[in-house]
């Protein structure tokens, strides 16, 4: 029960957009700093063939303050790359060096643990 009372408590601001078979949720939370960010999740119905029922699978990122206008930017960046075909300009204050080619995201929970 104090998870739920926690989650209410810093739960500010939530709103939910269907798209097709998916429905995104975003947000926004207060850390018990007063520091507020961004939950982004989408929800997708599935059905499990081995015992016959609906469930929901989820996909959660966060997103905070610090990089709000960076994501922002990069996000608004590739959707005028898939509307016009134009690419970005590269950022030129970004540290493009590490390869991120090789990340196996299937097994990023494996690293929770």
């Amino acid at each position: 029960m104090k998870e739920f009372e926690f989650n209410e408590r810093t739960e500010i601001f939530a709103k939910a957009v269907r798209a097709g078979k998916r429905t995104y949720f975003f947000d926004v939370r207060e850390t018990k700093h007063g520091e507020r960010y961004l939950t982004i999740t989408e929800s997708k119905k599935r059905f499990n063939n081995d015992n016959g029922k609906f469930f929901f699978e989820k996909h959660k990122i966060f997103l905070y303050n610090e990089d709000f206008e960076k994501f922002t930017k990069g996000l608004n960046g590739v959707i005028n790359f898939i509307e016009t075909g134009e690419k970005p300009e590269p950022d030129l204050d970004e540290d493009y060096s590490q390869d991120f080619s090789d990340i196996d995201f299937e097994n990023l929970d494996s690293l929770k643990e």
